[in-house]
């Protein structure tokens, strides 16, 4: 079964960036712009004011959506970077642990 690719791009969505000078980090959906392009912020160097537009096909879709996130963008239009960070942070964390430790599932969607 595929997922609806608007299921897939949503605020709070961690991504893996996979061009450009952010090559191997992670970020969170910030919003989507049109069919092409979102905006994504890490909290650190990418602040939720001026996050950094990127395309889809740049992008490597996580399984995991930050809740804390997406609730705060849904009910306010906003977030704190402090937020974002520790989503990225946590998530880091469950990474390393891997997926028998309870962490987020490896597997990923590429570019959609």
């Amino acid at each position: 079964m595929k997922v609806n690719e608007t299921e897939q791009i949503q605020p709070g969505r961690i991504v893996k960036v996979l061009r450009g000078r952010d090559a191997g980090k992670y970020a969170v959906i910030i919003r989507q712009l049109d069919e092409r392009f979102v905006e994504i912020a890490d909290g650190d160097k990418r602040k939720f004011d001026q996050p950094k537009k990127k395309n889809k096909l740049h992008l490597q879709l996580t399984d995991h959506v930050s809740r804390e996130v997406a609730d705060s963008i849904r009910e306010t239009g906003r977030v704190t970077n402090g937020k974002i960070r520790y989503a990225l942070n946590k998530f880091a964390e469950q990474l390393a642990q891997g997926p028998d430790a309870g962490g987020p599932d490896q597997r990923t969607k590429e570019g959609q």
